[in-house]
């Protein structure tokens, strides 16, 4: 098998089986999780950047076009961790992978609203699919599952602002958490000093688990960069369904979240909608490369 896919599988099983390092840390205020997320991150990725010699490539980084980009990615990357890992700790791991789930469909939309792309009219299909699972998850609920459309939404505008970002993913995660640092580092100031930090005074696991999360932070990032370099972006688009499947069964048979027949009805259009999508992508990119062929 092609080594790209070993880390693609790599890269979204990571992130897949989070939740269970989060919930390790269900103690920790969210916030807090996500400044130290930041800030340790920043210091994993200098020291990679330092052994590996490549400060060079960040010299183009430092002009105003490029600060704003990689600014409105670092605070919109901060509110998706912010939403995720307090939905994850709230028991709410289930409609954290709905958000997963609906990702790719989301991208669709935001590349046709900002980029111009034209969708095929058989692209709509399973799009309307997943709006009527969508809908009808809203109606089960009681209310719309804001936590999942954050999710999707700001993940989408996320991976939007990339697309148009100058820099590779590990110099753009150096820049975005080095742009937040500043303001990470006061919140947790903040907190030391009203006596409620969680670092440095709770348990061995916890002030252990907490500057480790910007290992684990980086570390999937950096293998999904290199998969993506190297194998098809449509198989990149199949791999990514591992990510939400993984946190949808954890939450189910790990954290006993509670999952009834019409979740699942509704959760099985949407899957519908994105097998759907999923082959009509496979089949366009093999005619298109017959047609290059010919």
């Amino acid at each position: 098998m092609n080594k790209g896919i070993w880390y693609g599988i790599a890269a979204y099983g990571v992130w897949g089986i989070l939740p269970i390092y989060w919930k390790a840390l269900h103690a920790v205020p969210a916030l807090e999780i996500v400044t130290h997320r930041l800030a340790w991150s920043l210091v994993f990725i200098v020291i990679l950047v330092s052994v590996r010699h490549e400060w060079g490539g960040l010299k183009k980084a430092f002009n105003r076009r490029t600060l704003l980009i990689y600014t409105a990615a670092a605070c919109i990357l901060s509110v998706n961790w912010l939403g995720y890992i307090w939905g994850v700790n709230h028991g709410l791991i289930v409609e954290t992978s709905l958000g997963y789930f609906i990702n790719p469909l989301v991208n669709v939309l935001l590349a046709v609203v900002f980029l111009g792309e034209k969708l095929p009219v058989s692209k709509w299909l399973p799009i309307g699919l997943a709006a009527v699972g969508v809908i009808y998850l809203t109606l089960i609920y009681g209310s719309v599952p804001w936590l999942a459309f954050g999710l999707a939404l700001s993940f989408g505008l996320y991976g939007l602002i990339k697309k148009l970002a100058p820099l590779g993913s590990l110099y753009g995660l150096t820049l975005e958490t080095g742009i937040l640092l500043l303001p990470s580092l006061g919140y947790l100031a903040w907190i030391e000093s009203q006596g409620q930090a969680a670092f440095g005074h709770s348990a061995l696991h916890v002030n252990l688990m907490l500057p480790l999360a910007g290992v684990i932070t980086a570390i999937p990032l950096l293998l999904f960069s290199s998969a993506a370099r190297s194998i098809p972006f449509s198989t990149m688009g199949l791999l990514q369904y591992l990510s939400p499947s993984l946190q949808f069964l954890l939450g189910i048979f790990l954290f006993g979240e509670p999952f009834s027949q019409h979740q699942l009805i509704g959760f099985s259009i949407i899957w519908l909608a994105l097998i759907i999508f999923s082959a009509g992508s496979l089949y366009d990119q093999r005619k298109a490369l017959q047609a290059t062929a010919v």
